[in-house]
């Protein structure tokens, strides 16, 4: 392979369809910035899946090299803030969506996206949490600034995926009294491992409900949508909050303003993407302190870029169990 040249897994348009290989990519077909990055590590996510299957538009240009975060050492740099050897994180600002990303052996960002690995973080480390971890460590944050008090009880959907798996872990360890909501019965004993104190079955959620219902909850972190969200909030206690930042089930919330005018409940959204940068190195330094390692490793599995595309189908289709890092 020469010098100018490295393996990537590249997203291309052929007759109107996304079509994904491995290819052998130009470090000169790279968007222009002003860090280059030998990645080491990316990790798999549900906005992945989204792009390698085709779905919802994701990837905005062509040819593209998808992979929403990646994690590796800064080769060249014309930033002051950054020099060769350096350690680093990329996620968000629309990288593996209209900028070439972390599915590659090689990457171009700008130095004001970069975050510096925390002290003591391998790049592994830091893709095995990824942003699924950063979204739930950002959620938990929000929780916490409203002020939902630990050894509350909080509901967390989509338990058994990426962000969902790890905000129970984080949750759990900080204290709070945590309700994993799944529609697969099998994760139980894997959630209950991560220190969920209850198994609920997202059926009894899924359908359309009473827009008031009996108070169950004071906090929540959901990353699915529709009828489930809409349900939740209509079961918050007085003063509770719900952390949204996923759509896994829809972008509708099929709610009234019941629950925000009668019980004081609060929706925060978390964002990933356009998050500010101070915020980032704080969820980075408190992700540093606050993973359980045991947690960290029954959460993650690892994969190698041959087997993104197989794996895009099974996280479309809800078989993913929390975290594949991408070794690249």
């Amino acid at each position: 392979m020469s010098d100018n040249k490295f393996k990537a897994l590249v997203a291309r348009q052929v007759d109107g369809k996304t079509v994904v290989a491995i290819e052998q990519y130009p470090e000169a077909d790279l968007p222009a910035a002003d860090v280059l990055i030998d990645v080491e590590y990316s990790s798999f996510n549900y906005k992945d899946g989204l792009a390698l299957t085709g779905r919802n538009a994701i990837l905005r240009n062509f040819p593209i090299i998808p992979g929403v975060d990646y994690a590796g050492t800064v080769r060249h740099s014309d930033n002051p803030a950054w020099k060769a050897g350096d350690k680093v994180i990329l996620h968000g600002w629309g990288v593996g969506e209209r900028w070439s990303g972390g599915f590659a052996a090689r990457a171009r960002a700008k130095g004001e996206w970069l975050v510096r690995l925390p002290e003591g973080m391998s790049t592994r480390t830091a893709m095995a949490i990824g942003t699924g971890g950063l979204t739930a460590m950002l959620c938990v944050m929000a929780l916490e600034r409203y002020g939902i008090e630990k050894g509350g009880d909080v509901i967390v959907t989509g338990a058994a995926g990426g962000v969902g798996s790890y905000a129970v872990s984080l949750l759990s360890r900080l204290g709070y009294t945590v309700h994993a909501l799944t529609g697969r019965p099998e994760e139980a004993a894997f959630l209950k491992g991560l220190g969920a104190a209850e198994i609920i079955d997202r059926a009894t959620l899924a359908q359309p409900g009473k827009p008031l219902q009996a108070e169950r909850w004071h906090g929540a972190v959901d990353a699915v949508g529709g009828p489930i969200l809409a349900n939740i909030l209509a079961a918050m206690r007085y003063n509770g909050a719900v952390a949204a930042c996923g759509l896994a089930a829809s972008v509708e919330i099929p709610t009234s303003v019941f629950p925000f005018i009668l019980r004081n409940v609060a929706l925060l959204g978390v964002d990933s993407v356009q998050c500010p940068l101070a915020q980032r190195n704080e969820a980075w330094q408190r992700l540093a302190k606050e993973i359980d390692a045991k947690h960290l490793e029954a959460l993650t599995s690892e994969v190698t870029l041959e087997d993104l595309p197989k794996l895009a189908e099974e996280i479309m289709a809800g078989k993913v169990r929390g975290r594949a890092v991408v070794k690249v």
